[in-house]
């Protein structure tokens, strides 16, 4: 099948990438010329394991190409996905104008039958919107469908080419029946393809994370709770999530949610409440939560040391979750600007995100090669980022080297009785934080 993909950020690049590997001819699509030069090199624009490697062996094996003619790739396609940008509005709507955009130009290139599917992350009803569009520059027959992705950064190949469900939005059968072959190779382990019509595929995106947004938020604040109340979160934690109807997945209470998806997309399902005049308080709840949430490690540092001008402090962690270098509402921004705003110097490493932090802070902070390094004179470690190499540092080492013991554990992934046994004062996320 040919398949063309126009963007090529995080879900088109791996989405093509994907479709690829299963033996389709993928054709990618993007605006700018030096990341298409880029990825026709094989360097890949985003931090995903395996994705570099996925890339170069199917564009070598002649199935994945990238280029910036619409019109030359869109023809011939069978399917064409749309995977462009949906930034958050003023208001907190999604912004379409990159999707309609692209739906105009694809109208103008159809030359036979084709399915186009909204792959991007798009308010209710953006599929009739598209359809209008494309319908203005065509007299070609075609079909729009929702398909929104479920990816998450850091696992996005295992979760494209192994996923728990395909959500496919359609009310044509020609179409589902090329969606459903389209995606056969991926669900042999009885995963489900979930048909359904558009507006409730596109409202299950918003839906899933807006939930997972909420869990994440809600034990957030019963960390808040512990700490008044002298009890331990990670222990709370354990007992609610051996409850079957709980579970265990996004319990871990934290300093907050970032990324591009959770924070963006609580606050266009807010707004599409609004819209039909619902007032989504919970949603509301989570949102403050987390900006609380994002605040609470700069709180308790101004608690224990007072002033922090002129103090040194390491932060281990910038990326907003660990295998990956997005930092796209990242908890670390909004607490190194807090720590610089206070006067404090910050010495910060993380394993990938380096580049992209010298986006948001350029020479206002130093970036260490090694969280050890970070750590030297330091007044204390801020761990944000849970990175597997942050989980079980040389504590005698790190004490050797700082000016005075103090971790500040934003992810609960230290053991707090090793640290204090080291002579740490130890300050988690719902915890006991007597030194």
């Amino acid at each position: 099948m040919k398949i063309a993909v126009i963007g090529t950020g995080y879900v088109g690049l791996v989405a093509g990438t994907c479709f690829a590997e299963s033996g389709h001819e993928v054709t990618c699509i993007d605006v700018n010329p030096r990341k298409i030069q880029a990825l026709r090199r094989g360097e890949v624009p985003i931090y995903e394991p395996g994705l570099e490697e996925l890339v170069r062996r199917n564009a070598a094996a002649g199935r994945l190409h990238f280029t910036e003619e619409l019109a030359g790739a869109v023809g011939p396609a069978q399917v064409v996905f749309i995977a462009v940008g949906t930034p958050e509005g003023e208001t907190g709507r999604a912004d379409l104008q990159y999707v309609l955009a692209a739906a105009e130009q694809v109208g103008r290139a159809l030359r036979q039958y084709t399915v186009i599917v909204d792959k991007s992350t798009v308010p209710v009803g953006t599929a009739d919107k598209v359809h209008e569009v494309i319908a203005r520059h065509t007299r070609c027959e075609f079909d729009v469908v929702s398909n929104p992705e479920f990816l998450k950064e850091g696992a996005a190949l295992e979760d494209f080419l192994k996923p728990d469900r395909v959500v496919i939005g359609t009310r044509s059968e020609r179409a589902r029946k090329l969606m459903a072959e389209l995606y056969a190779p991926f669900v042999r382990t009885e995963s489900p393809i979930l048909f359904m019509d558009p507006c409730s595929a596109e409202l299950t995106k918003y839906a899933a994370n807006a939930m997972l947004a909420t869990r994440i938020s809600f034990m957030n604040d019963m960390a808040a709770l512990c700490e008044k109340v002298g009890a331990d979160v990670e222990q709370v934690r354990k007992g609610m999530g051996a409850d079957k109807r709980i579970g265990y997945s996004f319990l871990h209470p934290g300093i907050g949610y970032g990324g591009s998806c959770f924070p963006k997309d609580v606050k266009a399902l807010t707004a599409t409440a609004r819209d039909v005049g619902l007032e989504f308080d919970l949603l509301r709840a989570v949102e403050n939560t987390n900006a609380r949430q994002k605040r609470c490690l700069l709180t308790k540092a101004l608690r224990h040391f007072g002033d922090l001008s002129e103090r040194t402090f390491a932060v281990w962690g910038l990326a907003f979750k660990p295998k990956t270098d997005d930092m796209r509402e990242a908890p670390s921004v909004e607490l190194i600007e807090g720590l610089l705003g206070k006067g404090a110097r910050v010495q910060c490493h993380d394993p990938v995100a380096v580049e992209s932090a010298r986006r948001y802070f350029g020479d206002r902070v130093l970036y260490a090669p090694t969280c050890y390094a970070a750590a030297e004179g330091a007044d204390a470690i801020f761990l944000v980022t849970e990175w597997n190499e942050f989980r079980h540092p040389d504590l005698k080492r790190l004490k050797a080297t700082m000016k005075s013991p103090t971790l500040f554990d934003g992810r609960n992934v230290i053991d707090p009785r090793l640290a204090r046994e080291e002579g740490f004062t130890y300050f988690g996320i719902g915890r006991p934080s007597a030194s």
